[in-house]
């Protein structure tokens, strides 16, 4: 049978037996001391040549030549040959010490070296790269996507407030169609069309074939939009422009502040004026056909543009259909 080339043949021998431990002497590892010489398993020769000892007067022992020591065959394979060298009287394997019997690369610079070519290495005086030489090829991070498919966030802690600005827009929106039906059709008990353009004639406004028409336009037109929430910055503004425009009529007829005047009061439109102003600049909310646009429920910029812009509408109306005064006998207008 042919032995294997990792198992020991028949000739390499079995090591000596150890010898049988006395009793009660404690049972020791061969790792206890680990200068204690071992028995040399047979198969082994060992062939040494000793430094002799320093001579009488003193003078250093010199080494003589290393010593050579050949493992025998074992298993029929050449075991590692290895080279003691004896110094005076003490043993010592000669370890490799030098890079090129530790196998090492001679030809890759040490980082003393090449630090100057590395980017802020030489001015940092801690031991981590710059940022741009370890990081720069990494991709950015991709960009989340967008939430709810790139519409608003829904905020759930608005609670009651969209349901008390529908009932806000259904109140003046409600209000100013009811008042446009009376001028346009006479419903209600209505002037009708013919009939408002008698009293407002009749009340000093000018161009009533024009003025007329605008203010139905203004009552019905934004007062249904403002019902179901439409471009709702430009029909509050479009109510705004109407009532103010009529409050400027009531108080102008009389001198002083008719605000509640038995015969011309101005207390209802002044109401009107508030709610409408503060639709404006709330927004419908979200119950609304407006509720994707931003000042549905976060009105800013847009929302005060249309307030002033109603505003002064209805001031350059007022003068140009009207004339006068609508202060006057208030505080310093006389």
């Amino acid at each position: 049978m042919t032995n294997k080339p990792n198992e020991p043949s028949a000739a390499a021998g079995d090591a000596t037996p150890a010898a049988p431990r006395p009793a009660g002497a404690p049972v020791r590892s061969p790792f206890d001391s680990p200068t204690e010489q071992f028995a040399a398993p047979s198969g082994v020769q060992t062939t040494e040549t000793i430094t002799p000892p320093a001579d009488p007067l003193g003078q250093a022992a010199e080494q003589t030549g290393p010593a050579t020591e050949q493992l025998g065959q074992i298993g029929g394979q050449a075991t590692e040959k290895i080279t003691p060298q004896k110094v005076g009287h003490g043993t010592e394997r000669n370890l490799p010490r030098t890079d090129e019997e530790l196998g090492l690369d001679l030809d890759v610079p040490l980082y003393s070296q090449v630090k100057n070519a590395i980017p802020g290495a030489a001015d940092s005086s801690t031991a981590e790269p710059s940022s741009t030489y370890s990081f720069a090829s990494i991709p950015p991070a991709p960009a989340a996507p967008p939430e709810n498919n790139g519409r608003r966030r829904r905020d759930d802690r608005r609670g009651t407030l969209d349901l008390g600005l529908l009932l806000l827009r259904l109140v003046i929106g409600g209000t100013f169609i009811y008042h446009g039906l009376q001028k346009a059709f006479g419903w209600f008990h209505g002037p009708g069309f013919d009939g408002i353009k008698t009293s407002m004639e009749g009340g000093g406004w000018k161009h009533v074939d024009l003025a007329a028409p605008m203010l139905i336009a203004g009552e019905l037109g934004g007062g249904v939009l403002v019902v179901i929430g439409l471009a709702t910055p430009l029909a509050a503004g479009a109510l705004l422009a109407v009532i103010l425009d009529a409050w400027m009529w009531k108080q102008g007829m009389v001198p002083g502040f008719q605000y509640s005047a038995k015969t011309n009061s101005v207390e209802i439109d002044s109401i009107l004026v508030g709610i409408t102003t503060a639709l404006i600049l709330t927004g419908p909310g979200r119950y609304s056909i407006d509720r994707n646009r931003a000042w549905s429920t976060r009105p800013f910029l847009g929302s005060l543009a249309a307030f002033v812009a109603a505003m002064a509408a209805a001031i350059l109306v007022y003068i140009y259909l009207h004339g006068g005064n609508p202060l006057t006998g208030i505080g310093p207008f006389k």
